[in-house]
């Protein structure tokens, strides 16, 4: 199975859901540290966007990769505020914005009133807000992709700074494309605007190494190849050498597998029954009870 001309093969992705239906309007509960947000709280947010974030599918109280989750939520706390609140205040916290729920949504994140543009100096512990919302639909069942030179300020970290990849998105589209892919100075893949990207060679997945934020979907698709059958590596990929590989796919928390038919003017012919075998790899890794954990070490400090 080889790269074919895009003229040949490109389809389009079924269309975006209506505004009101899907990204363009949230409906969610906000809590920060267990307690309704303030219109302070609220008015901090909106003006100053130091901070970091993770977001995930909820289903009666667990969640695939929440080890994961927690510990992205734990690195971030440390580098950017010195220290972090613990696995046993982000568990109770998060247990108790999905009580009640089924299914939903959960966007936990990290910051700190005490953190300003004229004075940044706060070290202490943030606060934790809460969003929970409806769950998303993946973002498609297939897209077509442009690579562009950018490169996310601290990519290591699902920080709050979301302008340039919002902007790259806006530009593929008006371009004629669904999303953009990210490409550093070096020349190298890295990520996309929302999401990791996978390539196919063989019975083989191969992820792009380089500057990027470790995507949990992408953590979890890795510990289930093997169950699959299917087998991994990483390592750096050019732009220019992408036509050597069979496939192409974006994973992120919403999207387990989207096949990616095209990148610039290639083109991809997916197999189907191999990107089910890698969708089965995530879905074979069980969620993880949100609530289900006894932890005596409620504070992480910088330097332990």
């Amino acid at each position: 199975m080889t790269p074919m001309s895009a003229e040949k093969t490109a389809a389009r992705p079924d269309p975006p859901p209506p505004r009101g239906q899907g990204e363009g309007r949230l409906i969610a509960t906000i809590l920060i540290d267990g307690l309704p947000a303030t219109p302070d709280d609220l008015a901090h947010q909106a003006v100053v966007n130091y901070g970091a974030y993770t977001s995930f599918r909820v289903e009666n109280g667990a969640a695939r990769g929440l080890d994961l989750h927690l510990a992205r939520l734990e690195q971030a706390a440390v580098e950017l505020f010195g220290e972090s609140p613990g696995e046993t205040d982000f568990r109770r916290l998060m247990a108790l914005a999905v009580a009640g729920r089924d299914v939903c949504w959960l966007r936990v994140s990290l910051f700190s009133p005490e953190i300003g543009h004229r004075d940044p100096a706060f070290v202490g512990r943030p606060k934790v807000m809460t969003s929970v919302s409806p769950a998303p639909p993946p973002l498609a069942n297939r897209v077509r992709i442009t690579a562009v030179p950018y490169e996310r300020e601290a990519p290591h970290l699902k920080h709050l700074a979301t302008f340039g990849l919002v902007r790259a998105r806006r530009a593929a589209r008006a371009a004629g494309f669904d999303d953009a892919l990210f490409v550093d100075g070096a020349g190298r893949v890295s990520e996309g605007t929302l999401w990791n990207i996978g390539f196919v060679q063989g019975d083989r997945i191969v992820w792009p190494q380089a500057p990027m934020l470790a995507g949990v979907t992408q953590a979890l698709i890795m510990r289930g190849l093997p169950q699959v059958g299917l087998t991994s590596k990483t390592r750096p990929i050019r732009l220019d050498e992408i036509g050597v590989f069979d496939g192409a796919f974006l994973c992120n928390s919403a999207t387990p597998v989207c096949p990616i038919t095209t990148i610039n003017d290639l083109a991809f012919a997916n197999d189907p029954v191999l990107l089910a075998k890698v969708e089965a790899a995530w879905s074979a890794q069980a969620p993880q009870p949100i609530a289900d954990h006894d932890d005596d070490e409620g504070v992480s400090r910088l330097g332990r």
